[in-house]
């Protein structure tokens, strides 16, 4: 069981990966019309920290790309993804 899952993740990051532009387009248009979209990069093995227990966590799928105006201002998106609900879930 605990494998199927791992493929499932793992299938679900390469389609968020490939499909990234129309996801944003979808979900968050207000957002991709802020982004320069010439730059993305998506960073492997992200480890943070749950400030309150002191927890670490892998994420998912986190995205480093640039504002249109600002500079070398960066943005990070974290997508994370559940199978299941999870009662406070942030």
């Amino acid at each position: 069981m605990e494998k199927e899952s791992i493929k499932h993740d793992r299938l679900f990051k390469e389609l968020l990966k490939t499909f990234f532009m129309e996801f944003l387009e979808l979900f968050f248009p207000s957002l991709l019309a802020e982004i320069d979209t010439s730059y993305l990069e998506f960073l492997e093995q992200e480890i943070f920290t749950e400030l309150k227990s002191g927890e670490k966590y892998n994420a998912d799928l986190v995205v480093k790309t640039k504002f249109k105006i600002g500079g070398e201002t960066f943005l990070l998106i974290h997508v994370e993804s559940q199978a299941q609900y999870e009662k406070n879930f942030e």
